[in-house]
């Protein structure tokens, strides 16, 4: 399993929220805020260009809260290993909030993931699982 961690790059964690295995949302009472850093183990959910944006430290990659978190956001989304959480009443306006603070702050991973959406092939259907007994 993944432990919680306990320091970050902006500070003593106060409060840790899991967002899917090994990826946790971070606050601290720095005035830098929080981020979200991804253990190490589950780094390979993010795509390349993802990794680029981040920073390394203690066994995760990192991302501030007010400039590359929502890196980690979209990947999750794209990925559908995390959803907008209940309590955002307008889903849509957020996930737009997201993508547009991508084109604006980090154009680079923006055409980075486009492009690979682009190229990507047609999803097709999981398989059934079949039925235990």
């Amino acid at each position: 399993m993944f432990r919680h961690p306990t320091n970050s790059p902006w500070g003593e964690v106060t409060n840790c929220d899991n967002l899917c295995p090994g990826v946790f949302l971070i606050y601290t009472d720095n005035y830098d805020g929080g981020g979200t850093m991804v253990s190490r183990g589950m780094e390979e959910i993010l795509s390349p260009a993802a990794r680029r944006c981040g920073m390394r430290r203690g066994g995760f990659i990192c991302f501030a809260e007010y400039s590359a978190e929502n890196i980690v956001f979209r990947e999750l989304l794209d990925k559908k290993l995390w959803s907008i959480p209940e309590r955002i009443r307008n889903r849509t306006a957020f996930e737009e909030n997201i993508n547009n603070s991508l084109r604006e702050h980090h154009p680079d991973y923006w055409r980075s993931r486009e492009h690979g959406r682009q190229k990507a092939p047609p999803a097709r259907p999981a398989p059934a699982l079949a039925e235990r007994s």
